[in-house]
């Protein structure tokens, strides 16, 4: 269930690939499936059972959306506040020592938490077997890598760390900080800019989702990826 070293490497070429054959979903044309977008499906569930207009429909998943885009980009910027940008984009795996600050006091893996939150907003803009295709991809992939993360720092850090993950979670936070603070400063300018693909689309999701026009939140997806890519060639590689 471990990733490999080689998946460590390409973590971020291989989420791509995922969540761009979640976006082309070329199967469904192989399988003449409905090319609506999952938010229009979910916003017809409800109007056709009556529970909703599907108009109101419609703004709770817009909602809905935007609360999982800010919640990914406020998570993975609260912990990569308390990781060197080198640590966090490095391609192979780092050992240390236990960062006892930030959210890590609450649950070890606020990164990937993050990440599975910005999933669920892009999968709003997918057809549907291609939402599902990339939530489950991307859970079982970022799950390998936490894993393959864990069986390294148990090896390298030894009972430090073993004690460290018997009391705070795995992904499902604590409501009260399990373990004292460390002196640790965050880095939050860093962090902002490492992440700047996250909130770029968390803002194009508030700001264009009120047009109702997936295509229009998916160039701004796509403007923040190619933004983030011009930022990262700038940021500190050590």
């Amino acid at each position: 269930m471990q990733a490999s070293a080689l998946e460590f490497r390409l973590r971020f070429i291989i989420g791509i690939v995922i969540y761009l054959l979640g976006f082309i979903a070329p199967w469904n044309i192989l399988l003449h499936l409905d090319s609506i977008r999952t938010w229009q499906y979910l916003a017809a569930w409800p109007a056709r059972s009556g529970w909703l207009s599907f108009s109101a429909a419609t703004i709770m998943v817009l909602v809905l959306g935007i609360l999982c885009a800010v919640a990914g980009a406020f998570l993975r910027t609260w912990g990569s506040a308390y990781l060197a940008h080198s640590i966090a984009q490095a391609g192979a795996m780092h050992g240390e020592g236990v960062v006892a600050a930030g959210p890590y006091r609450y649950l070890r893996n606020p990164l990937y938490l993050g990440t599975f939150f910005h999933t669920f907003a892009l999968a709003l803009l997918m057809q549907p077997s291609g939402a599902i295709f990339c939530i489950v991809a991307i859970v079982l992939f970022q799950l390998r890598l936490i894993f393959a993360e864990e069986s390294f720092l148990t090896a390298k850090l030894g009972a430090p760390y073993l004690d460290y993950c018997a009391k705070v979670p795995r992904l499902f936070p604590s409501l009260t900080a399990r373990i004292p603070a460390s002196p640790m400063r965050p880095s939050w300018p860093t962090a902002f800019l490492s992440e700047i693909y996250m909130w770029g689309v968390a803002i194009s999701f508030a700001a264009l989702g009120w047009r109702y026009n997936s295509v229009l939140i998916i160039k701004g997806v796509l403007i923040s990826l190619g933004l983030s890519l011009i930022v990262r060639a700038f940021l500190p590689k050590r």
